[in-house]
């Protein structure tokens, strides 16, 4: 990897550069097998590694399982608690598999599903063009075409299919670790970490039902058939099998989260970089595009193509890309300063272009689904306004804030952090020296593709290497910027360190600073340092391990289960219900019931109904809140004491204060205010209507009430609306 680019007149010392870099290639097993190579010891070696990782992978699922287990006694909680641990968006998700579990056939709950009415009072959408809910589709069927119903629940056959897909991220992160460093036990030091950083890995265990948990196990595989694909030691046949292998696992992972088009576009940002670089083929960096629009393709056409993927700018910007490649071909020709000269026009003009097309296109197309995104992205880097109810409802929340310090600590702590700090550190140096080299020489190029092999340039920096270190970096960032964007980093940092810790490269350098660099050497620190560190990894977290594996708790939530018990058996099955987006999830999914909002966000008519329900929470007057309730057809309305009274978030960010602010009111308690709001002439809705005063009971009757939650219900019999709009207008 550090070895320099073959040059005129030096080729008999390039080659002893060469070998001295990759002094320890014979030991790796996995370029043998790559190489056909065959023999009973390779073949022996490579089997253990694959059996430990589906180990390690079996026992992330084991484990995970356990803890939700443990933390809500599952298997023994009544059905009705089962559900409503689903908590928020994962029991939206959750009830379109119990519903096409329910339907009289699969095709009959394939047109529920695609002619929805109960998810959004007054408006029948197309769930399957909508939301990524293939996987709960995909579900539902082998469920009822397996003979396992006698023996298995459906909600277990939900939950352990999720927990399975732990098992297969691990295995992707493993093969990823072990590709780049040649042994299978970096592979093993991934899982490991993977395993003992699991507050800072995954969630799924109490977010069973997010897409992330769906879909992040298939980008880890995508990332290591990419860091497969991008080695030079592959066949013809080998890397069309690879090519099929990325295409197949982008596509499974752009079908299984609305966010898809966000994590692609990083990723192509990183090939974008690397082909600046002149660190991958013509044909590699065209591969790597296409597979991305192959797989978002894909899923447009099974999502009855959703506008929102072709308004992409991964698609915009690959499109782009592509387009001045074609016609700046010059791009890698030239002295230094003439290609960094060319480097900095090529990227401006990708740039300008992606942005006309991703706006020609959302013209056309009318798109404004994921405009709540680019608001949260302008509010969060202070370039636009702060008073946006959408962008505020995203800011206010922890997980869209900056990567708290208490993680790093935490990563410290199992010693993940700093080999994966000197590593980068190190690797990106190396980067920097070696794309400099590219950028300097006269030729044109990192492979002449149509030279003979003899004519071939020997590569600076490995490029499955460098894809995967401008990965971590670019993801990275992305973490620090958002803190729920850090499972998509930290992940790939397991593998990261652990080639580090156990690959030749990053201990060649070390070692030849420190002028000691002999093959004995290189091969004790990469055996010798990755036991070390399970030793001490072991000694320090196997008792706490166990500790936590034996505690034990138990599901409890008395007033939701009291609501909804009352709703199923005291109100009509086609009644519709207004309230908070996360608790209208579990009545959909408990009860059946029809829904006015919910937490499925990526739609413009939904979000502007979701801020008006919401006035319930603002100081509006009882006439206004019932014109907004019955125009999108609610007979019932649930308010939460938590929501009314909300001490969670700090002043500006409950979610009254983002509802005054929007409406241009004072907001609540001691503290500053804009000089532009005003006192609202009326009281707060949810706090006035439990006075039962004459100008609430005349619309609103208190059908049910506990601690936590009251549930009025809308009078029929009232004064014509001067309103004659199907959807209220917004607040004044």
């Amino acid at each position: 990897m550090t070895s320099l680019r073959q040059r005129k007149g030096s080729r008999g010392k390039e080659e002893v550069q060469t070998q001295q870099a990759n002094c320890c290639t014979h030991h790796h097993y996995p370029e043998k097998i790559l190489q056909g190579d065959w023999s009973w010891r390779c073949i022996i070696w490579t089997s253990i590694g694959w059996s430990v990782s589906v180990g390690l992978g079996l026992l992330c699922c084991i484990y995970v399982a356990t803890l939700h287990e443990n933390d809500l006694w599952f298997s023994n909680i009544k059905e009705v608690e089962r559900e409503i641990s689903f908590r928020t968006e994962c029991g939206l998700y959750y009830s379109y598999y119990k519903q096409m579990l329910q339907a009289s056939s699969i095709k009959e709950g394939l047109l529920e599903l695609i002619h929805d009415n109960m998810t959004e009072s007054r408006r029948t959408i197309n769930l399957l063009q909508r939301m990524n809910i293939y996987q709960e589709v995909f579900l539902s069927v082998l469920y009822r075409l397996l003979p396992i119903q006698p023996y298995l629940e459906p909600v277990y056959f939900y939950i352990y299919t999720v927990f399975s897909l732990q098992a297969v991220y691990v295995i992707g992160l493993y093969l990823t670790a072990w590709l780049l460093s040649g042994s299978w036990l970096a592979g093993t030091l991934t899982g490991v970490w993977y395993i003992l950083n699991r507050v800072d890995t995954t969630r799924v265990e109490f977010t069973i039902s997010l897409r992330e948990n769906w879909s992040l196990p298939f980008f880890a595989l995508q990332v290591a058939a990419i860091t497969c694909y991008l080695r030079p030691q592959l066949g013809a046949l080998q890397q069309k099998v690879m090519v099929w292998l990325m295409y197949v696992t982008t596509f499974c992972f752009c079908l299984m989260w609305q966010f898809n088009q966000f994590i692609l576009l990083v990723q192509a940002l990183v090939i974008y970089s690397l082909d600046c670089a002149d660190l991958l083929t013509t044909t590699q960096v065209t591969t790597l595009y296409l597979v991305q629009v192959s797989g978002l393709l894909t899923v447009w056409l099974l999502q009855f193509c959703n506008s929102m993927i072709l308004g992409s700018l991964v698609l915009s910007f690959i499109v782009a890309a592509l387009f001045i490649r074609h016609y700046h071909s010059g791009l890698k020709t030239g002295g230094l300063l003439v290609r960094l000269g060319k480097v900095l026009f090529h990227s401006a003009a990708v740039l300008l272009l992606t942005v006309i097309i991703n706006f020609l296109t959302k013209k056309v197309l009318q798109l404004r689904s994921d405009e709540h995104i680019f608001k949260f992205i302008k509010s969060k880097f202070a370039l636009g306004s702060t008073r946006d109810f959408d962008a505020g409802l995203y800011l206010c929340e922890e997980a869209f804030g900056l990567l708290p310090l208490d993680t790093l600590e935490r990563l410290a702590g199992t010693l993940l952090l700093y080999p994966y700090m000197l590593t980068v550190l190190l690797l990106c140096g190396t980067l920097a020296v070696a794309a400099l080299q590219n950028l300097s020489s006269p030729g044109g190029g990192l492979v002449e593709e149509k030279r003979g092999a003899a004519e071939r340039r020997v590569e600076a920096f490995r490029p499955d290497v460098a894809y995967n270190l401008l990965h971590t970096v670019l993801y990275g960032i992305l973490a620090f910027s958002t803190m729920r964007m850090k499972y998509i980093w930290t992940g790939h940092m397991c593998a990261v360190a652990a080639y580090g810790v156990c690959g030749t490269e990053v201990w060649t350098l070390v070692l030849r600073v420190l002028r000691c660099n002999t093959k004995v050497l290189l091969r004790l620190f990469r055996y010798a340092v990755p036991l070390l560190i399970f030793c001490w990894l072991y000694y320090k977290f196997w008792p706490k391990l166990m500790e936590e594996l034996s505690e034990l708790r138990e599901f409890y939530d008395p007033d939701t289960v009291e609501l909804m018990t009352w709703i199923s058996t005291k109100t009509p099955k086609q009644a519709v219900f207004a309230g908070s987006m996360q608790l209208l999830a579990g009545i959909k999914l408990c009860t059946g019931r029809v829904l006015t909002n919910h937490p499925h966000y990526e739609d413009k008519v939904l979000r502007e109904r979701t801020r008006q329900v919401y006035q319930v929470y603002a100081r509006r007057s009882p006439e206004d809140v019932y014109d907004i309730l019955r125009a999108v057809g609610a007979d019932y309305v649930v308010l939460e004491n938590s929501i009314c009274y909300e001490r969670r978030h700090r002043r500006g960010c409950r979610l009254r204060d983002l509802l005054d602010l929007a409406n241009g009111h004072v907001m609540d308690g001691p503290g500053d205010n804009d000089p532009d709001l005003v006192p609202a002439a009326h009281q707060r809705f949810c706090e006035a209507i439990k006075t039962d005063a004459a100008a609430y009971t005349a619309l609103f009757t208190r059908a049910f009430q506990n601690k936590t939650f009251y549930v009025y219900r809308l009078k029929k019999k009232r004064k014509k609306s001067t309103k004659t709009s199907s959807e209220p207008h917004p607040p004044q």
